[in-house]
């Protein structure tokens, strides 16, 4: 398989987009959203999304309600990680049809698409849960795209 360069990465996401979608979800809710693109390793990508995680100081929000997407286009995967605030609040299930919902448009080689339409998805579930609220909502972490190296 193919090593995927940095250029190559940043050709493949559509860094506006996703920032869009995320910026749009982040609107209607208190959670919080990151992507992290991973260059090709050897490894568990789980534990690597973990790595992530916390590198990324996803468990640092008020409510425990970060979900990142972490993606390694080069090995065909990709997983989704959310917080312990959201994951008592949308159990395993939610997690299952989000990651089925996306692997479509993956498999495809739709990298923009199958991002935004998960994120999307968070949104929607994370505003049913953690509502915005203009009065008190900080944006707590940052929503550009991480370009993280192996985990």
């Amino acid at each position: 398989m193919a090593f995927l360069s940095q250029g190559r990465l940043l050709r493949i996401i559509d860094d506006d987009r996703v920032r869009a979608a995320i910026a749009a979800a982040e609107k209607e809710t208190s959670g919080e959203i990151r992507v992290s693109v991973s260059r090709f390793f050897y490894g568990s990508v789980r534990r690597a999304a973990e790595r992530a995680f916390g590198r990324l100081k996803m468990h640092a929000t008020k409510d425990r309600n970060g979900i990142l997407f972490f993606v390694v286009p080069a090995r065909r995967r990709f997983v989704v990680v959310g917080d312990e605030g959201i994951h008592a609040k949308v159990g395993q299930e939610f997690w299952d049809g989000l990651v089925a919902a996306m692997s479509g448009d993956f498999r495809e080689g739709k990298f923009n698409e199958g991002l935004t339409r998960g994120i999307g998805e968070c949104g929607r579930m994370l505003a049913q849960h953690f509502p915005y609220d203009a009065g008190t909502d900080v944006n707590e972490l940052p929503d550009e795209i991480d370009y993280g190296n192996k985990e």
